[in-house]
């Protein structure tokens, strides 16, 4: 079985994304769906050679909540200090530091940021251990990296097993 899908994971989401790119759940579209998710992962595993290992699972459900609660949040937020006015922004730039190591985690931090709107990250050190997050709107700096921190990077480490 694991030679036919050496990423379960990736195949079913590649399945469920196929799916609802295409709008329709039809025999060829089901069938395409599965032809992507089983050939795409074999002949990509090659290119992977770091494989991320998921520690605790259950976190991740846990994390995925919070993050959708923010990204919500944080639309709503955006639009009245977008709406309002722009003498009151005060974007920035914040370098992070980071406690995390695995690769995974801090390519998913990375993505989590910049899907909450509002944020954005911008770069990363070569060292890996400072990540760099655009503003929108920061009056405290130390607050924002303790938020980002013990929102994602903590559960994030605890995911990964850092």
């Amino acid at each position: 079985m694991k030679r036919l899908f050496p990423s379960p994971i990736l195949s079913l989401v590649l399945f469920i994304v196929w799916l609802l790119l295409n709008g329709s759940a039809s025999a060829g579209q089901v069938a395409l769906g599965i032809l992507f998710a089983t050939l795409i992962p074999r002949f990509t595993d090659d290119f992977r050679p770091e494989r991320p290992r998921l520690r605790k699972p259950a976190v991740l459900f846990r994390l995925l909540g919070v993050v959708l609660w923010d990204v919500v949040q944080s639309n709503l937020t955006v639009a009245r200090q977008v709406l309002g006015r722009e003498s009151k922004l005060r974007s920035r730039f914040v370098w992070v530091p980071l406690q995390i190591r695995d690769s995974h985690g801090i390519a998913a931090l990375a993505s989590i940021i910049t899907m909450t709107p509002g944020t954005l990250s911008a770069d990363l050190t070569e060292d890996r251990l400072h990540l760099l997050v655009h503003a929108l709107h920061v009056e405290d700096e130390a607050a924002l990296i303790a938020c980002i921190q013990a929102r994602y990077e903590t559960p994030l480490m605890e995911i990964f097993g850092c």
